[in-house]
């Protein structure tokens, strides 16, 4: 009987939308601190770290190329389909360009072909924006950035897609880079404590995004940073740019680490949702790995990656 009505009550669960009412792990009520009013000892942590994942190596790669394998965990198609799109996210090639804040994805599954450019914008203000770059609030569509999608070939028109697909590309600058990402922006941090991860202490640093994760003028993101090697073990995150997110809060933890071209790369990744239910959602791992071909944004710019950009990322069997 317990084990039924978990069952209905689960169900029951996903059928609603996102509803932040209850505590957030990473709430964004208030104000955010100015970078100028950030605790200097988060900054600080928050530098060790991408010291620790290979910041002056990072420096110099003009572009990155990682190829993935994944698999999607049972449920979590049904509470976020825009997002999860599983009939084409099984397999991905991913090219990031980090000085121009630009990450284009080519997605494979079993319905066909998903490709995704998306370019992060300037800054906004405490607005959201929704769709292909129709900002609202104080934010202006080139403030939060742009967001192109086709679907086997055919540019997409669909404000949800457009929306949740730029979520997914700024979130797949985060995961491989962690500290990296956000190091040199100038964002607000403060110190959030410790918290064990897979038995290894971690220092916890927030940082407040902007622009946030997609569409959105603001997400919050907490870093565990291992207490011992710097390493960043686990990634909490809010999900304002898409509709069907806010309110959420998900988790990516890395594992198998290894240092490529300077930088150090998890090989592996996992993620849950945590807030305002735990849903296993995602397992993935790094298939293929190469830097600096030397292409431009105009390469990735339509509905097959062109040119430089154009052949499938290799994983070097020698680390550099």
């Amino acid at each position: 009987m317990s084990i039924l009505l978990s069952r209905r009550a689960l169900l029951g669960a996903i059928s609603l939308p996102w509803l932040g009412g209850c505590a957030s792990p990473l709430p964004l009520n208030g104000t955010a601190p100015v970078a100028s009013g950030s605790a200097p000892d988060a900054t600080a942590r928050l530098l060790d770290s991408a010291r620790a994942h290979g910041l002056d190596a990072y420096r110099q790669l003009s572009d990155i190329n990682i190829a993935y394998n994944g698999q999607w965990r049972p449920l979590i198609n049904r509470v976020q389909p825009e997002v999860v799109d599983e009939g084409y996210r099984v397999t991905s090639e991913d090219r990031l360009l980090p000085a121009a804040g630009v990450v284009a994805q080519a997605h494979r599954g079993p319905r066909g072909s998903k490709q995704v450019l998306w370019r992060r914008g300037e800054g906004g203000g405490e607005g959201s924006g929704q769709g292909s770059g129709q900002g609202s609030g104080q934010g202006s569509a080139a403030q939060l950035g742009r967001v192109a999608v086709w679907y086997d070939g055919v540019p997409s028109t669909d404000t949800a897609r457009l929306s949740a697909a730029a979520v997914v590309a700024e979130c797949y600058g985060l995961f491989p880079l962690g500290p990296l990402w956000l190091a040199g922006r100038g964002l607000a941090a403060q110190r959030a404590g410790t918290e064990r991860v897979h038995g290894r202490l971690c220092d916890v640093v927030q940082v407040w995004l902007s622009p946030g994760l997609g569409m959105v003028a603001r997400d919050r993101v907490a870093l565990c940073i291992d207490r011992e090697d710097s390493i960043t073990r686990r990634l909490r995150f809010t999900l304002e740019g898409f509709a069907g997110t806010r309110g959420a809060v998900a988790e990516v933890d890395t594992f198998e680490h290894q240092r490529h071209f300077g930088v150090l790369w998890p090989m592996r990744s996992y993620e849950e949702v945590v807030h305002p239910l735990r849903i296993p959602a995602h397992d993935w791992h790094v298939t293929g790995l190469d830097v600096n071909r030397g292409y431009g944004a105009d390469a990735l710019a339509g509905p097959v990656f062109t040119g430089l950009a154009a052949a499938p990322a290799a994983l070097s069997t020698s680390r550099r």
